[in-house]
């Protein structure tokens, strides 16, 4: 058999066997890393997700923490993993929107080295302060910025953290200066907030709502484009005068590039699945949360926008790694 004939039965040989490849997968438990500490939203919705898609198709999703670094440590890792489907990554806005643009030198490429599977789910945002401040609304807080420049302190979860990025682009929008305090987490973050030792911050809703229900805190506005159950009176920031203005913490399932189409499709039509679930959405509506489940080319399409709008507001508030 001459070379020619070599290449394209072996050629053949890896179209043929694809679809099959697909049809038997999986055949042993995948795993599903998450790239930041236990606890937190994050941990909520692989867990949920990973239990629900075991369910579905026979095999083990084992949810494997691995931290570190803003999460470009598992990014990394996933990158070089075998591109078979049993090895997947939770993305996220900020391992895939902010960090292209915030750090100087990455250790993977977030569009290059990752083929997307679903966009599946949003956490809208909530402005929120003590309620030693005397804002009962957006723009009353936005007065209070703008009569004394620099004396609100809002706290994040940390340098680039997706509240971070949020309040940044309020800030833009608004042309008002409120100092930005990064802290190693949610927690500690709202420990120092309920204390009264920042007045603001503009985080994901699902830790903040038990706070503003018992009174603890109250919220001025929510980051999504429309007004969530769990706080129906809280309007969004849209509604509070800017128009257009919508975000959220988002998360989806990433594999590594060359991860066979019809192994990626399998996962992305069983993963729209289980975000109908109703237990699904009871579970995780509550805070607000959107489930969504898109198709791969819809979540590439969308992480293409949100690359290009958190890098617009990464630079434009010279936003460095640390």
């Amino acid at each position: 058999m001459t070379r020619t004939l070599l290449l394209a039965s072996a050629v053949l040989a890896a179209l043929v066997a694809t679809p099959a490849f697909a049809q038997q997968y999986p055949t042993k438990p995948i795993v599903l890393v998450v790239p930041f500490a236990p606890g937190g939203t994050s941990e909520l919705i692989s867990r949920l997700v990973a239990q629900k898609l075991t369910e579905r198709l026979g095999q083990q999703v084992v949810v494997e923490n691995r931290p570190g670094a803003a999460g470009n440590i598992a990014m990394e890792q996933v990158a070089r993993a075998t591109p078979d489907g049993y090895t997947l990554i939770l993305g996220h806005i900020g391992t895939l929107a902010v960090n292209p643009a915030m750090f100087p030198k990455l250790p993977y490429d977030a569009v290059k080295d990752f083929a997307p599977v679903s966009l599946i789910a949003a956490v809208p945002n909530i402005v929120t302060v003590n309620t030693s401040v005397p804002a009962k609304n957006l723009k009353e807080l936005l007065e209070l910025a703008r009569a004394k420049p620099g004396t609100i302190n809002y706290g994040s979860a940390g340098n680039g953290s997706a509240g971070h990025l949020a309040m940044e682009y309020l800030k833009r929008i608004a042309r008002v200066d409120m100092v930005h305090v990064p802290y190693k987490g949610t927690g500690p973050m709202l420990t120092d907030l309920l204390a009264g030792q920042t007045q603001a911050t503009f985080t994901g809703s699902s830790p903040l709502i038990p706070l503003i229900k018992s009174g603890k805190l109250r919220a001025l506005a929510v980051g999504s484009a429309t007004r969530i159950p769990s706080l129906p009176d809280v309007p969004t920031v849209a509604e509070s005068g800017f128009a257009g203005f919508q975000t959220a913490q988002w998360y989806g399932i990433i594999a590594p590039a060359k991860t066979p189409p019809a192994v990626i499709q399998k996962l992305s039509t069983e993963i729209a699945q289980v975000m109908k679930l109703p237990d699904v959405i009871a579970r995780l509506s509550g805070d607000g949360t959107v489930m969504i489940g898109s198709t791969p080319k819809e979540f590439a399409s969308y992480i293409e926008g949100e690359m290009k709008r958190w890098g617009e507001v990464v630079r434009a508030a010279n936003i460095k790694a640390e």
